[in-house]
């Protein structure tokens, strides 16, 4: 995902002397062609990520539309006034980009996961905030953004992630893609789970499960409609994130859940659990705290 960020986003850049490019000592192998390209629309500011936040608010306001690239807990968490005093309460063009969203720097420890960031930021008055499903969905939010008024949050997993859709996509900020269809039960996946949602879904197909995919790539404005029509046309909806199910996709949509009138189906939050943990280990092994997809959707299913 990070290297269809850079490329979309040098390709903008290219025709766009006001798009910037910040980053916080991070990004080696990654950000050397953007700033080869366009050293002048390129500043390392070393490791001060509260700093970069203040110079990228700076830039705004002189007209700079500015992107800011570090791991995804050092923005969103070491920044967190920063981004509310000078970013958002001033509605500026500032796009937080965080990279290794998730468990993706899983054997690196708590320190270096970004599993509450969706719901920090989400907090924030007028954050967009955005997590593609797989590279294409990457590319087309960077492009997104370079237009996009007013401050959003980008985030991206690391390196190596699988395409999931086979071809171009209409992606729109705030509108879900259906990626699969299904008239039994609904997967709304978030950020790097799409392809985990798509295999699952392949599974129940097989136990007889017919199984729509959502990719809600934007968690801030939400597709409040998509997910109504999930509630309404399907038995089951279940939220899947590689995030704390008590802030992030599973509590935005879990407010529509609330709010339908009428029968709905079953809701259920799939993602890590709303606690402390020590664990330690490679992403897989970090992956089995949330349990198992499949047998939350059959279980659900029985309960009706």
């Amino acid at each position: 995902m990070r290297t269809a960020f850079v490329e979309g986003l040098l390709e903008e850049a290219r025709a766009r002397e006001d798009i910037m490019l910040l980053t916080a000592d991070l990004g080696f192998s990654v950000l050397e062609r953007f700033r080869d390209a366009l050293p002048d629309q390129f500043l390392n500011v070393g490791v001060a990520e509260q700093n970069m936040m203040g110079i990228a608010a700076g830039l705004a306001d002189v007209g700079k539309t500015v992107f800011t690239y570090s791991i995804a807990n050092f923005p969103t968490m070491r920044c967190l006034e920063q981004i509310r005093n000078d970013v958002c309460y001033h509605g500026y063009p500032v796009r937080v980009v965080s990279v290794g969203g998730g468990l993706t720097y899983a054997s690196q420890g708590y320190t270096h996961h970004g599993v509450e960031d969706i719901g920090v930021m989400r907090t924030l008055p007028g954050m967009v905030v955005i997590a593609p499903g797989d590279p294409l969905e990457a590319a087309c939010a960077t492009k997104a953004l370079c237009t996009l008024p007013g401050p959003a949050y980008l985030r991206l997993g690391k390196a190596g992630e699988p395409k999931v859709h086979p071809g171009p996509i209409d992606f729109v900020v705030g509108k879900a893609i259906e990626v699969a269809p299904g008239g039994d039960a609904t997967l709304v996946s978030t950020g790097g789970m799409l392809q985990y949602a798509m295999q699952t879904a392949e599974a129940l197909r097989g136990d007889g499960i017919s199984t729509r995919v959502l990719s809600m790539h934007t968690v801030k404005p939400l597709d409040a409609d998509a997910i109504e029509r999930a509630l309404t046309e399907t038995k089951v909806v279940v939220t899947v994130e590689e995030h704390n199910i008590g802030s992030g996709l599973g509590a935005a949509v879990s407010q529509v859940v609330a709010a339908h009138e009428g029968p709905r189906a079953k809701f259920r939050r799939f993602g890590l659990p709303d606690e402390p943990y020590s664990r330690v280990g490679g992403h897989a092994y970090m992956r089995e705290m949330m349990g198992d997809l499949r047998g939350v959707v059959r279980g659900a299913l029985r309960e009706r």
